[in-house]
């Protein structure tokens, strides 16, 4: 997902037909059947709906592109602007060279009717791994980045500042290792990285350009008008990792600063600056952290990382870091540590995090739809993957409860106990049967939707999907098989597709979370499905269902549900709901992170529209203290499924001293510290004192000199805009438990990736092996620190 308000989503396919333009119109040849409900948690029939045929025939809006291409990527543009561009892109590879060719189209109606606007674009090729790099907000910005002959000077970019109405072609002094990046508060200024490592900057909207600097590795921007920036010193980036030195400006390379030396990568995350720092040893390196921009620097109270291993930012804010350390050898695990509100004393959070080295991916998510709640998968003792959950920011993680209306399945140890098993990111990246990553919306509040087992761990038997209605607490499954889900309207309606590899003409939807279904049929003829399209952030009424009919051509069907669900809510559609809820007779009850917040929601049995404007409501009250709402403080760690914190057995009987704004500090604890951005008040109150030593302890890792003001020279790493691909695994898996083991896995995986592979299933690759990609990255022996 890109910046707000514009997302991509890649849909991809081996082949694709011929050329003119999208054909429009209204098909209204549609057939609603209510058998195709999917029966509720209760097993009531579904009711409450009246017309669905006209009210969905009369809106459903068929385009069909003659288009030569083998994949096609979507860009909304804008917040709640309608606009969304398509760019198809058809590559040949052939000898030394390749040859591509690219369309263009627009829409101002949210994909019920589209424009071939190619001729904007000079019928230019686009790579697909530049895709569209679209501005944030409504700032209307788009950059197209072009495929140019290998012997010209630079690349060419189209620029648009009216939301791709009309587009600037410009020549580029260089040419792009990757999409640009945009000035998150300021759009007009782009940063890129060329090909030759040098760093360049426009403060005009990509029509001019300068070289800041030379021999960069990676850039990203700061607050105002920071840069960052890491530079090597003799051969290349990949030669001189952990002996980097970053850099920043803040005159747009004018002058340059040294903020840190033997640096093997840097990250920024809520208002924390991060550098992976190689020590005196010169074998490992440790993470440092600074709040004021890189001037001064902490070294971070977690354990120093070797060749092999890693450290990855799970999630940052302003007040709390989750950051995973990679256990030594390849054991495909490591250990997730949460930090104080100053980045810098870190306390053991959960053991056994699958984070491998494999792939690079890791379960780790944050559950948006609820505040505090985050789930991720361990690697028990028996190598087998369990889902585990935290609703107080990684204080205590348990498993996902059994849904009432699931039985356990043969991965169980007994009939009567299992729990939820979600499959995420790591799934996915092994070619399961799992199309979509777990999804959750801020303004859904409290909905979870997810692919899972119920057992005694993860099955790679064809999952089904579960949803929860409070935030993870309690789970029911909604749908029987995999599926392409999207959740609208602020959650009062939920569509899904079924993923399989036959053809399809139907989606299924629920006005009331996922209780009961009703089905419709939206083509008189199936087509071959290849991807859900809905625009970010959840309060559309509007999804484009894109795939290939017989002749290769795509097609993409848009169905407005806004006159189905015409009215719009009242109060009486409402309830007030109190979240984290489990107990009411106890006057604790829904207290999390110090406080309770009691929501306005809509109730299941309304039939109406949220619109657009619907806003979350909720009214906290403060809570009395409890141990719940402290952490284990530094050498201190809850064993899993234990709610008190226990001393870690290496550091027993020992001071806890450590460095903090250059001084050495003595703790003194009883286990506990708060939890950053808990709001209880009164209650317990565990004692803790840091004891200020008097004795200097300056970390040297970063080096003295390195304060230095130099001319500036420059390069960048570029936000890209996540694209979701979408390819279709068919054909029944047969390995009974999810097991991993380190580096290599074990025998019954690599069967498994066989199998889904000699079924057509691609993965994706990172464009840049050096970077790190949003859900995780690949880690190779010598990996990067995966600090974005």
């Amino acid at each position: 997902m890109g910046p707000r308000g514009a997302a991509g989503l890649a849909l991809a396919l081996g082949a694709a037909a011929a050329a003119l333009g999208p054909r429009d119109r209204d098909h209204r040849d549609r057939h609603w059947d209510p058998r195709g409900a999917a029966p509720a948690a209760g097993g009531e029939a579904c009711g409450g709906l009246r017309g669905v045929p006209a009210a969905l025939g009369n809106n459903t809006h068929q385009c069909v592109f003659n288009d030569l291409s083998g994949s096609v990527s979507l860009s909304w543009v804008g917040d709640s602007t309608g606009v969304i561009l398509v760019l198809t892109t058809f590559q040949v590879p052939l000898v030394m060279v390749s040859f591509g060719q690219s369309k263009l189209y627009r829409s101002e109606d949210y994909g019920k009717t589209f424009r071939d606007i190619t001729g904007l674009i000079n019928t230019t090729f686009f790579r697909t791994e530049f895709g569209m790099a679209i501005g944030p907000g409504n700032s209307g910005k788009v950059i197209l980045t072009g495929d140019v002959s290998g012997g010209s000077r630079g690349g060419r970019i189209f620029r648009s500042s009216d939301f791709g109405r009309s587009f600037t072609a410009t020549a580029l002094p260089f040419h792009p290792l990757a999409q640009l990046s945009y000035h998150p508060r300021a759009p007009h200024r782009l940063l890129a990285l060329s090909t030759q490592n040098g760093l360049w900057v426009s403060k005009d909207f990509g029509e001019t350009w300068e070289e800041i600097h030379k021999a960069v590795c990676l850039a990203k921007w700061g607050a105002n008008d920071t840069i960052f920036f890491t530079t090597y010193l003799n051969n290349s980036c990949k030669a001189d990792l952990g002996l980097l030195e970053l850099k920043k400006t803040s005159d747009f390379g004018k002058t340059s600063k040294v903020i840190a030396t033997k640096v093997y990568s840097f990250g920024l995350g809520g208002r924390f600056l991060f550098a992976s720092v190689m020590t005196e040893k010169g074998t490992t390196r440790r993470i440092h952290v600074s709040l004021d921009q890189g001037e001064t620097w902490n070294m971070a109270q977690l354990p120093s990382v070797g060749h092999e291993q890693f450290y990855s930012i799970l999630a940052a804010n302003d007040d709390l870091v989750f950051m995973h350390v990679d256990e030594p050898g390849d054991t495909g695990y490591g250990t997730i540590y949460t930090s104080d509100d100053r980045g810098i004393v870190y306390s053991k959070s959960l053991e056994r995090h699958l984070y491998t080295t494999t792939g690079g991916e890791t379960d780790f998510t944050n559950v948006t739809s609820l505040r505090g709640i985050y789930i991720t998968s361990v690697l028990s003792e028996d190598n087998s993957i369990q889902s585990v959950i935290t609703f107080d920011r990684g204080g205590e993680w348990v498993p996902l409860r059994r849904p009432k209306n699931s039985s356990c399945d043969s991965t169980a140890r007994s009939r009567d106990e299992c729990s939820l098993h979600i499959h995420a990111s790591y799934s996915i990246s092994q070619k399961l049967n799992v199309p979509m990553a777990p999804l959750s919306e801020p303004n859904a509040v409290g909905i979870v939707i997810a692919h899972g087992s119920v057992g005694g761990a993860i099955s790679v038997m064809s999952p089904d999907v579960y949803i929860s209605d409070d935030g993870g607490y309690t789970w029911a499954r909604m749908l029987e098989g995999p599926h392409h889900y999207a959740i609208l309207d602020s959650g009062g309606l939920i569509v899904a597709i079924p993923h399989t590899s036959q053809p399809i003409n139907t989606i299924r939807f629920s006005t009331d979370e996922g209780q009961c279904w009703y089905q419709y049929r939206f083509c008189p003829e199936p087509i071959f499905f290849t991807g859900l399209a809905s625009e970010p952030g959840a309060r559309s009424m509007t999804v484009s269902v894109w795939g290939t009919v017989l002749s290769r051509q795509w097609v993409s069907y848009t169905i407005d549900f806004s006159h189905l669900l015409s009215r719009t809510c009242e109060d009486k559609d409402y309830t007030i709901w109190l979240a984290h809820s489990s107990d009411p007779s106890d006057p604790s009850d829904g207290c999390i992170l110090g406080y309770k917040e009691q929501y306005r929601r809509l109730r299941k049995s309304s039939v109406c529209h949220n619109g657009r404007d619907y806003a979350v409501t909720k009214q906290p009250s403060v809570c009395p203290c409890t141990l719940g709402d402290f952490l284990c403080d530094f050498g201190y760690y809850r064993p899993e499924n234990h709610s008190e914190c226990v001393e870690q057995p290496e550091l027993r009987g020992h001071d806890l001293e450590f460095c903090l704004y250059g001084r050495r500090e003595l703790l003194r604890t009883s286990g506990y510290r708060k939890i950053p951005g808990d709001k209880c008040s009164g209650g317990e109150s565990p004692s803790r004192e840091e004891k200020d030593m008097k004795l200097k302890c300056t970390s040297t890792f970063l080096g003295p000199g390195q304060l230095a003001v130099s001319p500036s020279s420059t390069p960048i790493v570029l936000a890209v805009v996540a694209v979701l691909l979408v390819a279709v695994v068919a054909g029944v898996l047969l390995v009974k438990k999810y097991v991993c083991g380190g580096r290599f896995l074990v025998h019954r995986y690599s069967v498994l990736r066989q199998h889904a592979e000699a079924n057509g299933s691609e993965g994706t690759e990172a464009l840049d092996p050096g970077a790190a990609t949003k859900g995780g990255g690949y880690h190779d022996d010598s990996d990067e620190d995966l600090l974005e």
